[in-house]
């Protein structure tokens, strides 16, 4: 096993996920156990969670990145810990319209070491109404 492989699967254990090496990164793939209707009816594809690092460097430091579907109400406390936590929020916004409960999609980014973002990301997730489920 080489390196890369031990990092991206101990950063999928730390999240409770299993890791998917692709395009020179490492990916672990959720979803939100939510209910939700676009248009009236039930969608289930619209409540990913996906935590990722790419361009591993050689001081160990990575681009790492989170996107997750998020409740509203969810939204303050999630948003006050990973700024807390030095994670850069870099996008908060709707995909669907029409969708019961509104559900809006969270973008965070960090350069740091792999391990250490899936630890901050991993206690955000206590922030969250349910932990991701893992894919």
């Amino acid at each position: 096993m080489s390196h890369y492989d031990s990092i991206c699967n101990e950063f999928a254990s730390i999240l409770n996920g299993k890791g998917k090496r692709e395009k020179g990164g490492c990916s672990v793939s959720f979803h939100r156990n939510i209910n939700v209707f676009v248009q009236g009816k039930r969608a289930r594809s619209v409540v990913p969670a996906g935590v990722s690092f790419e361009s591993l460097d050689e001081n160990g430091n990575a681009l790492n990145l989170l996107e997750l579907a998020i409740l509203q109400e969810e939204i303050p406390k999630y948003m006050h810990f990973v700024v807390q936590q030095g994670l850069i929020v870099s996008a908060l916004h709707n995909h669907w319209m029409y969708m019961e409960p509104m559900i809006m999609y969270l973008h965070l980014q960090s350069v740091e070491p792999p391990l250490s973002f899936a630890r901050k990301v991993s206690h955000s997730f206590s922030y969250l109404n349910s932990y991701p489920i893992a894919d």
